[in-house]
């Protein structure tokens, strides 16, 4: 079945996304968790936070495209220092980033309603404990809301 990626379904998944309690939603475009390609849509509202993690599988390198909206990309090394940030947008200099495996990751929404398309290989696998970044709080955390200003401070927004 082809699945058009349009304005009608950003606006749905982004709407799903403002009325989860995480503040952000996926929509699998891959019919299965264990499929080999995993292809989805994420939206993800200012307030969402993504704890900084890594993939270290070899085959877990990621690919993310803004399709509306803005993110800003922050990069860390292992003792959980900014080494690199990068603001993505739909129609800005930059729209999207590979991340090789192993790269400490997170993302923050700079705009409302900001939706990016994510490709990595499947099948999906939790993360693991040495995938989880010990130096940030954990989604949940009461830090997290100060750590989530922090880095979105990092973009001024």
């Amino acid at each position: 079945m082809i699945r058009l990626i349009d304005t009608q379904l950003l606006d749905a998944v982004s709407r799903e996304a403002q009325a989860s309690p995480r503040r952000r939603k996926n929509r699998n475009l891959h019919p299965t968790d264990d499929f080999p390609a995993h292809r989805l849509l994420n939206a993800i509202e200012p307030d969402s936070y993504i704890a900084p993690h890594r993939h270290l599988d070899p085959r877990k390198d990621e690919t993310m495209i803004v399709l509306r909206g803005s993110l800003g990309l922050v990069i860390f090394d292992d003792a959980g220092v900014v080494t690199q940030t990068a603001l993505l947008a739909a129609n800005g200099a930059s729209c999207g980033v590979d991340i090789p495996h192993g790269t400490w990751h997170t993302l923050v929404a700079i705009e409302p309603a900001t939706v990016f398309l994510e490709a990595k290989a499947g099948p999906y696998l939790a993360l693991t404990p040495e995938e989880r970044a010990t130096w940030a709080p954990a989604e949940g955390d009461k830090a997290a809301a100060a750590f989530l200003e922090k880095l979105r401070g990092l973009f001024n927004a």
